[in-house]
């Protein structure tokens, strides 16, 4: 019997070196040196925020129709303004050489274009929000105890320090808060001074030591100024009850130029050595979505915070379709983050019900499917768990509902603790707590029962 390597198996792995696309394929960055490149106020400055930017940038790559689905999309959905980093962009249709129906076919196709820049053929033509879909889909403003800092979980909070990123994703599930306002969303916005914001927050968790574990995140922590985010971290370590200390920031790959600059670098070793020193946990969590993401500069800049004394990296993504929500998909980029990058898979999230979202989620019955076919590829410890954010709820296993309506698409959940807003409600813990999914993956007898509720 030939060994079991040998076998047809669902999923065959090779290793795949991380390469570094040519920028230069693009006629805007035709001149850019490797030098500028590498610069992350360069990256900044030359991020694509608009139509015109994306037309000087791409000449006559792209084809006019492909502009005109853009503006669609900015006029009647996008519930994110348009900030793409060149890094970002650069991993977007790597290929294509430089034939303008091809490139835009590419274009089209591509997976990490399809969120960060959506187009309005891309949106369901028929639901494209869930009629339970919210612009706060996890209620986290609602469970602020100050302003920006979320307590959900008995031991956990959330700390949105800034509500701007280095970029925007259109999936983004902080579309309320985060970035700039679009045709269709006025956004909220952070009152308090960043300074005074976090004395807020340090003042809340030094009265509150059943909180261990802080999640910095916005918006993304690579737009906070340097100085003002190490002394937050370092007024962090400082609370005795504060063991674990997680920064999120899609910068990481999205922008690893800013990570690998050396005040941040020199900062974070800082940082790092005082929470070795005081027996705290400190993660980087960063969020990739597809192995095209992954190139050699964010596989430097994962292994220099590893190097500087972080003691994980770690990848949250959100699950979408068209984008990574096949088993060959997630295994590619599992293996690249794990394989090549020191990057550990984490959590893959399923995407959150946010308006105009539809074309991206799969239903909860998909993703047990993907849980399954990615089992036993990936050592234990690498293989990531997805994820269901259930509103009210939290993050739960995609194996962890208490019933399913699969006709409806409507699945059950429970909990085991009280968020920061239920400690006088007697029936938390008992509530079943419902969670949809996209009505377009239902039987028709399930679209149906749909088109027949009450809408708004």
């Amino acid at each position: 019997m030939p060994p079991a390597a040998a076998l047809d198996q669902p999923y065959e792995y090779a290793r795949t070196e991380l390469v570094e696309p040519d920028w230069r394929r693009f006629p805007g960055w035709r001149d850019v040196t490797a030098a500028q490149w590498r610069d992350p106020q360069w990256q900044r400055v030359h991020c694509v925020r608009n139509v015109k930017q994306l037309r000087a940038l791409m000449g006559n790559l792209l084809d006019e129709r492909f502009y005109e689905d853009l503006v669609a999309d900015q006029h009647e959905m996008a519930t994110m303004s348009m900030l793409v980093p060149p890094q970002m962009l650069n991993t977007m249709a790597p290929s294509a050489g430089t034939d303008p129906a091809k490139v835009t076919e590419a274009f089209y196709a591509d997976p990490i274009r399809r969120y960060m820049i959506p187009v309005r053929s891309d949106r369901d033509p028929v639901w494209p929000s869930h009629p339970h879909s919210e612009r706060d889909s996890l209620h986290e403003a609602e469970m602020w105890v100050v302003e920006g800092l979320t307590h959900r979980y008995p031991t956990k909070v959330l700390a949105e320090l800034i509500s701007t990123c280095p970029q925007y994703c259109g999936h983004c599930t902080r579309m309320d808060l985060v970035g700039n306002s679009t045709e269709q969303v006025q956004k909220h916005k952070l009152e308090l001074k960043l300074v005074d914001r976090q004395d807020a927050m340090i003042g809340y968790l030094q009265r509150t030591p059943g909180v261990r574990d802080v999640v910095v995140s916005g918006g993304d922590v690579a737009n906070v100024p340097w100085p003002q985010l190490e002394s937050f971290l370092m007024r962090l370590m400082d609370i005795e009850t504060v063991r674990d200390i997680r920064l999120a920031t899609k910068a990481l790959a999205a922008l690893p130029q800013h990570w690998l600059q050396p005040k941040v670098t020199e900062g974070l070793q800082r940082v790092a050595l005082t929470a070795q020193a005081r027996g705290v946990n400190l993660a980087i969590h960063t969020h990739v979505n597809h192995a095209q993401s992954v190139t050699p500069l964010v596989a430097e800049a994962a292994r220099t915070a590893l190097q500087l004394g972080v003691r994980d990296v770690r990848n949250q993504g959100v699950l979408m379709r068209g984008v990574n929500a096949t088993p060959a998909q997630l295994l590619d980029l599992c293996f690249a983050l794990q394989g090549e990058a020191n990057i550990l898979p984490y959590y893959f999230y399923m995407c959150d019900m946010i308006p105009n979202a539809e074309h991206w989620r799969v239903s909860v019955g998909e993703a047990q499917e993907l849980q399954h076919s990615i089992m036993g590829y990936l050592p234990g410890y690498a293989t990531p768990r997805i994820v269901c954010d259930v509103p009210y709820v939290g993050k739960r296993w995609v194996h962890q509902l208490a019933d399913y309506d699969r006709e409806r698409g409507i699945s059950y959940w429970t909990k085991n603790y009280r968020t920061g807003i239920e400690h006088e409600d007697p029936e938390a813990l008992q509530r079943k707590y419902p969670y949809y999914d996209p009505i377009q993956t239902l039987p028709e007898a399930g679209q149906q029962w749909w088109r027949e509720q009450p809408q708004g």
